[in-house]
């Protein structure tokens, strides 16, 4: 004769109640972030909320970042992509409230609601997934003040006349 295990009702809502945590289940608690830049080979350094170093590369990159930090504190970063002779971008990496934590309300997930969710950051959903910077050259004459040998046909039309021969 078959012994078939069948739980009370009362022990399936208990269990429903105590391990549902929708977010956690159905979404993620890390994100893949996609970074591109013109030029490619672009230094590309990510910094969380506390300014600490959590990536150092060159452009593209592929990072996978949490997207929690802390109880109910949703993930920020700050993505610096920067080349010799282009301007510096900073471009934040963004989170929002994800519609499945809600989930929690219809599922029971009382524990998952205040508890699982926030804890591992799945409350948070990406808001960010790619990054395309297009970085703007600058000209000799707005970085530091240096001596630099250029050709007449790079310097601006606007600043020749300031020029002086050098003998």
């Amino acid at each position: 004769m078959k012994s078939t295990l069948l739980l009370p009702p009362e022990s399936l809502l208990v269990l429903t109640l105590l391990f549902s945590h929708c977010a956690s289940i159905v979404s993620r608690t890390s994100y893949p972030v996609h970074i591109h830049s013109s030029p490619d080979g672009a230094t590309v350094s990510i910094t969380d909320k506390k300014s600490k170093e959590v990536f150092k590369g060159q452009s593209p990159a592929t990072v996978t970042l949490k997207s929690g930090a802390g109880y109910f504190a949703k993930a920020e970063y700050q993505v610096r992509i920067s080349a010799p002779g282009y301007a510096e971008q900073v471009i934040p990496v963004n989170y929002r409230l994800n519609g499945w934590y809600f989930g929690n309300l219809l599922l029971g997930g009382v524990l998952g609601m205040l508890v699982v969710d926030p804890i591992t950051g799945a409350m948070w959903r990406l808001d960010t997934p790619e990054i395309f910077a297009r970085l703007q050259k600058t000209t000799a004459f707005t970085e530091e003040p240096m001596l630099r040998i250029m050709d007449i046909k790079d310097v601006p039309q606007e600043l020749r006349g300031q020029l002086e021969r050098v003998k």
